[in-house]
């Protein structure tokens, strides 16, 4: 298969992968390249997976390769995201997360450099894509069956809220409906001439007769590649799986339906696709019409000839989802004391809320009402006299004594003399030469 094929394969086809969108936008760029998609247009897929491809990655445009590194970046955040909700779900949300060593289980992308797409990115997502479709049926097959036993589940709990009466008309009526699924019409093996011309009368109109393969190859190779894909064969088993089942009727359910559509396709690929590479060329779709296997077929068994669990499985399934009950129900007594505890502290905080809006309205109620500072009354004692009442001041003591000493020195006889024999001086002013006085 070259590299356009293997384009186009992933591409079209849903692989159900967990970075199906980050590989089909990586590809879509890559082929938006004209250098590349002209270089690698034949190259084998071998070569692809050995890493040959290294070296065109270089000759990428630099509006391709800066997308290419924007991809890489918002994958890389979104493998981030889920790592941190899934902490989240498992209760560590207090412990660190080390994403960089965490991001190693993701093999498609190259984690020790996060920003920029290289030659490595490319190497590993094909190397992962072509790896994990390998296992991607069978993952498919897996969920089928726990989709089952849950089902069955289901259906025996109910049985367990009925009385006695209700739980046999409950098991008349399921095994009337199983009764009723199998009754349809003879299913032919997928991939026979007796299937394929079927599929030539009724949808192709053609005559049964003027069966050709390889305009039958020609006519449901759709988009003209020359390779049946997994959707255009399993286009093909359309008309089977109508006989079995119809969405208009109880007992048919379309999930099983899909399940035997997976089961068709895969059957026709193990019998017809001789390189593994998942697809169908025309060459091996010519040389499967010549074998025995094709002109004389066995008859194909479907779903409710083989049931897709064991009682030892439903009984192994039944007691994991106990545990997984066991385990909810006290995840589920934790949170609810948790809520209760919340519960507990937003009382108190409201309560405290109160109490100080309290306190808050009590201040601004004594500020209103409080009354104005009292005058206190000065004693007798301290109250200011009259002008003339009033003691001198200390430094008008003085002239006031030696007032009273020139009265005595009048007295005395010397008008004009102080004690110690100094002369006192006259004011101009005052009358017939007396000493001037304060």
């Amino acid at each position: 298969m070259c590299w356009a094929i293997f384009c186009e394969f992933f591409v079209t086809v849903d692989t159900g992968l967990h970075y199906d969108r980050y590989l089909r936008e990586v590809i879509d760029f890559l082929e938006k390249d004209q250098h590349f998609r002209e270089k690698l247009h034949n190259t084998d897929m071998e070569d692809i997976k050995q890493g040959k491809l290294a070296k065109e990655l270089d000759f990428v445009s630099h509006h391709v390769r800066t997308k290419l590194d924007e991809l890489k970046r918002q994958e890389v955040s979104r493998l981030r995201t889920l790592i941190k909700a899934k902490q989240d779900i498992e209760g560590g949300n207090d412990m660190a997360v080390d994403h960089q060593a965490l991001l190693k289980q993701f093999e498609y992308l190259n984690h020790m450099n996060p920003h920029t797409f290289e030659v490595e990115d490319l190497d590993r997502l094909i190397k992962s894509a072509t790896k994990d479709l390998e296992n991607f049926d069978k993952e498919r097959h897996e969920e089928f069956k726990r989709y089952e036993m849950m089902k069955e589940h289901e259906r025996r709990e109910h049985l367990k809220t009925l009385d006695e009466e209700g739980r046999k008309k409950e098991e008349e009526h399921y095994e009337e409906m199983k009764k009723k699924h199998a009754d349809h019409p003879k299913v032919n093996h997928p991939g026979s001439q007796d299937q394929l011309k079927e599929v030539w009368e009724e949808a192709d109109g053609l005559d049964p007769e003027d069966f050709d393969p390889k305009t039958f190859f020609n006519l449901h190779d759709t988009n003209g590649d020359g390779f049946f894909d997994e959707q255009e064969l399993e286009a093909l088993f359309t008309k089977e799986l109508e006989k079995i089942y119809d969405p208009t009727n109880e007992e048919d359910d379309m999930v099983e339906m899909e399940e035997e559509r997976l089961r068709m396709r895969e059957h026709v690929m193990n019998e017809v696709d001789a390189n593994k590479d998942r697809l169908v060329s025309l060459d091996e779709f010519l040389i499967a019409t010549k074998k025995k296997e094709f002109l004389e077929p066995d008859s194909w068994e479907t779903l409710e000839q083989n049931q897709a669990y064991t009682e030892e499985e439903m009984r192994e399934f039944e007691e994991h989802l106990a545990k997984q009950e066991e385990d909810l129900n006290l995840k589920a007594v934790d949170l609810q004391k948790q809520r209760e505890e919340l519960e507990r502290q937003q009382e108190q905080l409201n309560a405290q809320k109160i109490q100080l809006q309290q306190a808050v309205e009590h201040m601004e109620r004594l500020k209103k009402t409080e009354q104005p500072h009292e005058v206190h009354e000065v004693p007798q004692h301290e109250q200011a006299l009259p002008p003339e009442h009033q003691p001198s001041p200390p430094d008008q003591e003085a002239p006031a004594a030696q007032n009273d000493i020139a009265q005595q020195d009048l007295s005395q006889g010397h008008p004009n003399q102080s004690q110690d024999g100094q002369p006192l001086l006259h004011d101009p002013n005052s009358v017939h030469g007396a000493p001037h006085m304060p």
